[in-house]
């Protein structure tokens, strides 16, 4: 049996999950919060929890005391204190939980100790996404309105629903509601950063951020779980797909030092075998002369390696000028990418719902100018950072050759299972980018467990201890089995798409593959993974813990849970060859 930290990267141990049944209700308690809550077997609600933000949006973990579980004949309470701190504030809170054969309902009471800064505080509810997306649901507001609708299909930039008091939607013969209490309640369309969930939120968007919960101040909150039966939906007959794409490239991603480092030790790029190397160039941090003279060793040390530039510009309002003089010193360097992706420095961070937009030129001048001072080079668009930077600036396809964005499963939540349940998504993300890019090529990355930059808050997270936590740049996982497992997942769920070009991690770093002697286990995975380039996909599912990919001649299974699962140890993966 393997040790936690060859699994996980770390010896912090998994969260535990208790599991509860109160017919017709059954769920998960996982360090105060509600998972996968069932009604007569049948998933209802991803999670309910009571999440408080810092002012980077990370999530600060509270101290959890006084819990109390009381089981009767009829009914389940749960209660437990929540202490959460801040800089030199803190926020009491007492979250109570009773579950009755015909309503389940979680309150929330806290006082402020202090003036206690937060961009968020309060109760977050979580609705599935299968049989969820596009599918109907009733939003009642505080003015006593009612709007019949729909859950969004293709993802929505923008909160689908505002000023909630209550939501309805079916699950199987039932009606399922939910109502909130204590404040203004809204949601986002959560796939957009990788959840597998629409999130029902408190505090509108549009409310300025970070804001105190001044001292003495009260915070009372509450959401209730109620159901009837109704006339059992028709059921949909589900056609299956033939597919009809091939693997993508895989490329890795390195820094001007890592490309030095590489020029030094050639033999670490035959850790995996990448098609490509993508370059991350950052004018922000100035020398970019040497920038480019650091790919081009590296390039000469690779010569049938592709080199692709992930061009991270400042963009004056007149952005020729910049493009110009960095063209310029891209020839004098002798580095020759085979393709040049343009983003703005600025978007690198989140534009939210409410905010001003920041100072940039249109992106159809920025992507002009490239046109110009990267005559004959494949270019392209997109975001450096994830799925929502982009569906809520999209860019000009017509001026492009490609569009990129990333990928990252730890924006909210960071257990083990949150981050697997993240794969999900990913076919909600590829189809809506495929709505707006149509059959323009299409390239995904970094796509990595840990987060190289943070698009909604002023830094990624530290992580000195090894944990598992949100946007951090260094989660342990990836040093672990976990992320071999992960990144097959990953590898399955993208190949569908007709990505034309991966990157699933780092060459050297948090998020690399060669480690200080030898590789982490994601390296062979990847190296396998690389080999697939360019076949022909035959099939490709995640279901019941299990990725399968079937690609050319190889099949690779993957077991993405943390229990034995048929043959397969916890994350442990296998490949067969067929001939033929």
């Amino acid at each position: 049996m393997k040790t936690r930290k060859e699994l996980y990267g770390t010896e912090q141990p998994p969260v535990s999950n208790q599991p509860f049944s109160r017919s017709p209700w059954s769920f998960s308690y996982q360090t105060g919060a509600l998972r996968h809550i069932k009604i007569n077997g049948s998933e209802a609600i991803r999670g309910i929890s009571f999440l408080v933000r810092d002012r980077d949006w990370g999530t600060l973990d509270p101290a959890l005391e006084n819990e109390k579980i009381l089981q009767t004949a009829s009914a389940l309470s749960i209660s437990y204190d929540a202490v959460f701190h801040n800089q030199d504030a803190r926020l009491d809170v007492r979250i109570t939980i009773v579950v009755k054969p015909d309503c389940l309902t979680i309150t929330a009471k806290g006082r402020a100790s202090g003036a206690f800064e937060t961009n968020r505080a309060g109760f977050t509810v979580l609705h599935p996404i299968c049989d969820v997306a596009g599918h109907n649901v009733t939003v009642d507001h505080s003015d006593g309105t009612r709007e019949e609708t729909t859950f969004p299909d293709f993802i929505e930039p923008w909160q689908p629903f505002v000023d909630i008091t209550a939501l309805t939607h079916r699950v199987n013969d039932l009606s399922v509601t939910c109502q909130f209490q204590g404040d203004t309640f809204e949601m986002e369309d959560q796939r957009q950063w990788g959840d597998a969930s629409f999130k029902t939120y408190n505090r509108p968007l549009a409310k300025p951020w970070p804001y105190k919960i001044e001292d003495g101040s009260v915070l009372e909150q509450s959401v209730c779980l109620t159901w009837s039966a109704c006339d059992k939906a028709p059921s949909i007959l589900k056609k299956s797909s033939i597919l009809e794409a091939n693997f993508p490239e895989m490329a890795l991603v390195m820094t001007p030092d890592d490309a030095e480092r590489l020029a030094k030790n050639p033999s670490d790029l035959a850790a995996i075998k990448p098609q490509r190397l993508l370059c991350h160039f950052d004018t922000v941090l100035g020398h970019t002369s040497a920038q480019f003279q650091a790919f081009a060793k590296a390039q000469a040390a690779f010569p049938k390696v592709r080199f692709d530039l992930e061009l991270i510009c400042k963009c004056d309002p007149d952005p020729r000028p910049e493009l110009y003089a960095l063209a310029g010193e891209m020839q004098a360097a002798g580095f020759n990418p085979a393709s040049v992706l343009v983003c703005p420095s600025v978007d690198r961070q989140s534009t939210p719902p409410g905010s001003d937009w920041p100072d940039c030129p249109p992106l159809e001048r920025v992507h002009e100018a490239a046109s110009l001072a990267f005559v004959g080079v494949v270019r392209g668009g997109g975001m450096v950072s994830f799925f929502p930077e982009l569906n809520r600036k999209r860019p000009p396809v017509h001026l492009l050759d490609f569009v990129s964005h990333g990928l990252c499963p730890i924006v909210h939540a960071a257990d083990d299972i949150s981050v697997m349940e993240t794969l999900e998504t990913i076919p909600h993300i590829t189809r809506s980018m495929r709505a707006i890019i149509g059959e323009t090529p299409y390239r995904i990355g970094p796509a990595t467990l840990a987060m190289r930059q943070n698009p909604y808050g002023e830094r990624t997270i530290p992580n000195p201890h090894d944990q598992r936590i949100c946007m951090t740049d260094d989660d342990p996982r990836h040093r672990g089995d976990f992320a071999a497992a992960y990144v097959i997942g990953l590898a399955t769920v993208l190949a569908p798409a007709e990505i034309a070009v991966w990157t699933p991690a780092a060459l050297y770093g948090h998020r690399g593959v060669v480690a200080d002697k030898g590789q982490w286990p994601i390296a062979r995975a990847l190296k396998c993974l690389a080999s697939l380039a360019g076949q022909p996909v035959f099939s490709a599912e995640c279901a019941d813990g299990l990725a399968q990919l079937w690609v050319g001649k190889t099949r690779l299974t993957a077991n993405l849970t943390s229990d034995q699962n048929g043959p397969l140890a916890p994350f442990e993966w296998r490949l067969e060859k067929h001939r033929g």
